[in-house]
């Protein structure tokens, strides 16, 4: 990167690189590691989960602290609940993490861990055997997407309220329900990617696309498959280069990582917007469902909202994408690979959603554990 600009664009610049890549990865061979002394939440951080959650700022603070709890406490749970594990999620109404259990003889052993336990009928691994069956399916556009939902003990297939009785869509469901335990719910639109054409602010660009960093590993950063494929020359905010797309994959999967040289480097920052402090990024321990997780992407910059769904198959137009995470954040053209965080832990990169920041949405996120794993990377943390 140029180091003869002014002061506030050579810190943007660093900020950038380890902003969009800076939010969460221990390891490449670890999915959850143990998380760091929280430092104390920032006013910025407050106001924005205050803005899109609806809270007062002192229940922001003991949210923040009952999800770092929870989060601590999953597979610990997990571990306990063995073969009867149903899936678990964060409680914001108990503030405390819910196990759901199929065998009774378990369930003392899961609540001596501090959990909650909730009886159901359909295990974790049933449930992920036919959600697999599913994903072998060709589905039409007004099928949006599917996941296993431990809250409803079934997978839950999202059709566009406007073509739930086409002709293709019903085929879809009834091979769903054939295959097990599926739940229908109805969405406002399809989802869809939301990289962009070339406009201001702070992005990273290939060819006439824009895209946004999502988080720093030691000799680059990780962002969307769908933003470039390999090969690929990418150049940052202020025209300079940066490197190129050394992986790629979409559809199937949404990743990709870029090698880091020419002046640049990286730092293990989430970058704030003037909305909240910039974020450190700590580790990248998996944050539950109903917990809260924030974006921050180059065209609408930072929103938070909660994760609403994890293990989700979306259909995009271009293909399905598996194993995301589903969340209540909004999102616009040109944050898809931005970074998806949760307190200090790094959760995932934006894929895509439907809707917009200023009428609301729904965005998925690539989760992060799985790109380092993929390509064998080592999240750069605090």
């Amino acid at each position: 990167m140029r180091r003869s600009t002014a002061l506030r664009t050579a810190l943007s610049a660093v900020l950038l690189l380890g902003a969009w890549a800076g939010a969460g990865f221990p390891s490449a061979s670890a999915a959850d590691t143990p998380a760091a002394a929280p430092a104390p939440a920032s006013d910025g951080l407050l106001t924005a989960m205050q803005r899109d959650l609806g809270l007062t700022a002192s229940q922001a603070k003991v949210r923040l602290s009952q999800e770092k709890t929870a989060t601590a406490l999953q597979p610990k749970a997990r571990h306990a609940a063995g073969a009867a594990y149903g899936g678990s999620w964060f409680d914001p109404a108990t503030g405390g993490l819910t196990v759901a259990v199929t065998d009774a003889a378990q369930a003392d052993a899961v609540r001596a861990t501090g959990a909650a336990v909730r009886m159901v009928t359909h295990t974790e691994k049933r449930l992920d055997s036919v959600k697999a069956k599913l994903d072998k399916l060709d589905a039409p556009q007004g099928v949006s997407s599917w996941h296993v939902d431990p809250r409803t003990n079934s997978v839950v297939v999202d059709v566009v309220a406007s073509q739930r009785t086409d002709n293709d869509v019903q085929a879809f469901v009834r091979k769903a329900r054939a295959a097990g335990p599926v739940t229908v719910e109805q969405t406002t639109e399809a989802p869809r990617t939301f990289s962009a054409g070339t406009v201001g602010g702070d992005p990273y660009y290939t060819g006439n696309v824009r895209c946004s960093i999502g988080f720093s590993v030691y000799g680059g950063f990780v962002t969307a498959g769908h933003c470039g494929q390999a090969g690929a020359g990418v150049s940052g905010w202020d025209g300079s280069f940066i490197g190129n797309f050394q992986g790629s994959s979409f559809p199937g999967d949404d990743y990709a990582w870029v090698s880091v040289g020419n002046g640049w480097w990286t730092v293990p920052v989430v970058l704030g917007w003037g909305t909240v402090s910039d974020q450190l990024v700590r580790g990248s321990n998996v944050a539950p469902i109903g917990a809260s997780i924030c974006r921050s992407g180059s065209t609408s910059h930072w929103h938070c909202g909660n994760v609403l769904a994890t293990n989700d198959t979306v259909n995009y137009a271009q293909g399905a994408v598996y194993q995301m995470t589903k969340t209540s954040v909004c999102a616009e053209g040109g944050d898809s690979g931005g970074s998806f965080i949760s307190g200090d832990q790094a959760q995932g990169v934006t894929s895509g959603g439907w809707g917009n920041c200023s009428s609301g949405g729904e965005t998925w996120h690539q989760p992060i554990n799985e790109i380092l794993n993929r390509y064998g990377l080592t999240l750069h943390t605090a």
